[in-house]
């Protein structure tokens, strides 16, 4: 980490357009084969490869004042959404299914220097399929900004590799499993390539001020989990602990994960 109170602002040439590329590659596994059985979530595809986004669209990432390294900010939604929807036609911010602080598009500045701002952000969104809703676990990116030209030097805006989707399917007659009455079903599986992404790598710079990918990942979590604002420790620790300081200990049981929407 090499941080200090410095501020910089940012800013975008708006009249500039930049070339998106968008992928969705195929399912290749649900725990109950719902990528074989639910049409849309079977034929479920990027909806436009390639297209053209006015540089303007990009100043949802970028903050509404100057900030130092470590600092965070919301994204703007209604933007956000034009890019979401390259993907797929039907993007949702506000979750279909929210059981607590999980809503929220968030990014913070993670390094700058006179020519590059390297900015990290993490969004929350989902896709309205045909009788039904496809949520992955997150989306993650990365957006460099060219501070001499005002311009992208680099965007990617992802689902992780490896990550998990959770999928609710609203069965009818005609669907394997139907009973006597329509039930939103659901199922999960491991996330194929979903991505949106500009320019040919991201520049390797030496920056003047930063703080490491791993860092910039804890601050953005925070803002989504309170759960993440806890001081875990591991098992033995904590008996320790409670033994030394005669506290008993709350356990609690659970079957997903704690920190991302695939649960």
């Amino acid at each position: 980490m090499k941080t200090s109170p410095n501020k910089i602002s940012l800013n975008l040439d708006t009249d500039a357009e930049v070339s998106v590329k968008g992928f969705i590659g195929p399912i290749e596994h649900t725990k109950n084969n719902f990528h074989i059985e639910w049409e849309a979530l079977a034929n479920m595809r990027v909806a436009e490869p390639e297209k053209a986004h006015p540089v303007s669209v990009f100043r949802a990432f970028l903050p509404d004042k100057p900030v130092s390294v470590g600092d965070y900010w919301q994204i703007e939604k209604q933007n956000t959404i034009v890019l979401l929807r390259q993907l797929q036609p039907n993007p949702n911010l506000d979750m279909h299914i929210d059981i607590g602080d999980s809503c929220g598009l968030w990014a913070c500045l993670r390094a700058y220097n006179d020519e590059f701002a390297d900015i990290v952000f993490r969004i929350h969104a989902e896709f309205a399929l045909t009788d039904g809703w496809f949520t992955p676990s997150q989306f993650a990116g990365r957006l460099v900004i060219d501070r001499i030209k005002n311009g992208i030097a680099f965007f990617q805006m992802h689902v992780p590799e490896g990550t998990l989707f959770d999928v609710n399917w609203k069965k009818h007659k005609n669907d394997p499993g139907f009973s006597d009455d329509p039930f939103f079903s659901t199922d999960r599986g491991v996330c194929p390539q979903i991505e949106l992404c500009t320019g040919r790598q991201a520049p390797d710079s030496e920056f003047a001020e930063y703080i490491t990918q791993e860092e910039a990942e804890r601050t953005l979590i925070c803002r989504f989990y309170k759960s993440q604002q806890i001081n875990w420790v591991p098992l033995e620790e904590a008996l320790e602990i409670a033994e030394t300081e005669q506290k008993p200990i709350h356990a609690i049981s659970i079957d997903g994960p704690l920190a991302d929407e695939a649960c």
